[in-house]
């Protein structure tokens, strides 16, 4: 009952919000704003005694305008142009939390991917306005994993542990920036356990390059309200519920996968809302031709990873296209619309490889394999996996099956 009740209340507001967005100025408004030109001096009269017994939404120029004034004259109201019948898009959108409610039915999972759009959404906030509040540069310290820390860094942890603090579903936060997982106060402890980088790419932040939020979710294995025990938050791959990313750049996107395939969300700002608009993303059938790998640390690979990298880079007939970002989140992005493969490999400074296992491998490896893709280490599927501390590493190889499999064959 709570889950139908919350979706039809859902439902009602977004209504009331888009009826507010379509409807347009009052007509009084635009007869203030016609000025007093000798030419249109009549029609400013006319429309001011018309708009004081009806109000049109939806007139956006002046050709409706007299058109309304010559009904009102001939005294037929009922003539006036309406706006156009919203589109099936604009009457009926279909929103993350809507999405989440009819195909999960769990109302805590539920409200803590709505504290999870709070969060991402403050933080898009924060990411465009980082230089007139003075928010970019580095804060002077270092994180969890040996990064500098950026002062959004510090931002983006705080918002998304207090967010997720209070939602009430929430009994283990595991961030970057946090040394040791953060325990939640008994009082706001849930039936959930929280993995997440809360801004990937913040390296970038000062050139306006895309930055994210990655976020991984786990059932707890012991009942609700009881003491957390380490092996709870050190869970395999395949225990995830879910996990998903938030990307930050010409649109705030939002991709995840709750076990109903991979879905696309896109910012609405007028609504202040994430509206569907993919679902069942995959990898397409013909991916482009794309590797993905910092090529600077070239020297630094293990032979077969050089000869890999180089049968993309020297390919026939024709190479394939080098794109690297250095957001994590940018290029798997990339990689799950476009197809092609997303590398960071061991080296020789990083023997078990850069990225965190729980905040970064694990989700993204769940939403490639989600989307028809391949997650591997170069040794083993990344899924598979069970760390052994918050902030292990791993290798990353994923992407579209054609181009990992050519890679793993260099590792056999």
């Amino acid at each position: 009952h709570f889950v139908q009740v919350a979706e039809f209340l859902h439902r009602v507001v977004q209504a009331a919000l888009r009826i507010q967005q379509v409807s347009g100025p009052k007509l009084k408004d635009f007869a203030e704003a016609l000025g007093s030109d000798a030419e249109v001096a009549g029609i400013r009269q006319e429309v001011k005694s018309f708009a004081m017994q009806f109000e049109f939404p939806g007139v956006a120029d002046a050709a409706a305008l007299r058109a309304l004034c010559d009904a009102s004259a001939a005294g037929n109201a009922t003539t006036a142009p309406r706006p156009p019948p919203a589109r099936a898009d604009e009457s009926d959108s279909l929103t993350l939390t809507r999405m989440c409610m009819t195909h999960t039915r769990s109302a805590g999972l539920t409200l803590l991917l709505e504290a999870l759009q709070s969060s991402v959404k403050e933080i898009a906030r924060a990411v465009r306005k980082a230089g007139i509040a003075d928010l970019v540069g580095l804060a002077g310290a270092n994180n969890a994993s040996g990064d500098d820390v950026k002062k959004l860094d510090v931002l983006s942890n705080e918002i998304m542990i207090a967010e997720l603090t209070k939602s009430h579903q929430t009994a283990v936060i595991i961030s970057e920036e946090e040394e040791e997982p953060v325990i939640v106060p008994q009082r706001y402890s849930g039936e959930f356990i929280v993995a997440t980088d809360p801004l990937d790419g913040s390296s970038n932040v000062d050139c306006n390059v895309s930055t994210g939020t990655i976020f991984a979710i786990w059932r707890r294995t012991r009942p609700r309200g009881t003491p957390v025990h380490e092996e709870e938050y050190l869970q395999a791959g395949d225990a995830m519920v879910c996990a998903g990313y938030c990307m930050y750049g010409s649109a705030t996107d939002l991709v995840l996968c709750y076990g109903h395939g991979v879905h696309r969300f896109t910012l609405d700002p007028s609504l202040g809302e994430f509206i569907h608009v993919n679902g069942n993303l995959s990898i397409p059938a013909n991916p482009k031709a794309i590797y993905s790998v910092n090529e600077g640390n070239f020297k630094t690979w293990p032979e077969a990873t050089q000869r890999a990298v180089n049968s993309f880079k020297f390919n026939k007939p024709k190479p394939y296209t080098a794109r690297y970002v250095g957001s994590m989140v940018s290029d798997v992005h990339r990689t799950l619309l476009y197809g092609g493969i997303y590398m960071y490999p061991a080296d020789k400074k990083s023997g078990k490889g850069k990225l965190r296992i729980l905040y970064e491998a694990m989700p993204m490896a769940l939403l490639v394999e989600q989307a028809g893709g391949i997650a591997s280490t170069g040794t083993q599927r990344i899924l598979d996996l069970r760390p052994a501390a918050v902030h292990d590493r791993c290798p990353v190889v994923i992407g579209c099956s054609r181009d990992v499999q050519r890679f793993l064959s260099f590792m056999q």
